[in-house]
């Protein structure tokens, strides 16, 4: 089993944590409805950037966590 501690947050850079994955999803769909104020143009901006956000906020850090606890299992079985 993986250790709980494992935070895959510390091997990516500052650009690329939650927190600024967050403001630039949330910067770049309220930009462009702040410039446009066409809603079929922010919802047409806003799928793909939720659906970014959404990978790297909720599978990514799941993704990796199983691949550490895989990795661990197979150090332990070819000991």
């Amino acid at each position: 089993m993986s250790s709980p501690s494992f935070n895959p947050w510390n091997y990516k850079p500052w650009w690329c944590q939650p927190w600024s994955i967050a403001l630039t999803g949330t910067a770049i769909i309220g930009g462009s409805w702040m410039l446009t104020k066409i809603i079929w143009l922010t919802v047409a901006i806003a799928l793909p950037v939720l659906l970014w956000m959404g990978f790297f906020l909720l599978v990514w850090p799941k993704l990796m966590r199983r691949m550490v606890m895989n990795a661990n299992e197979l150090d332990r079985s070819s000991e």
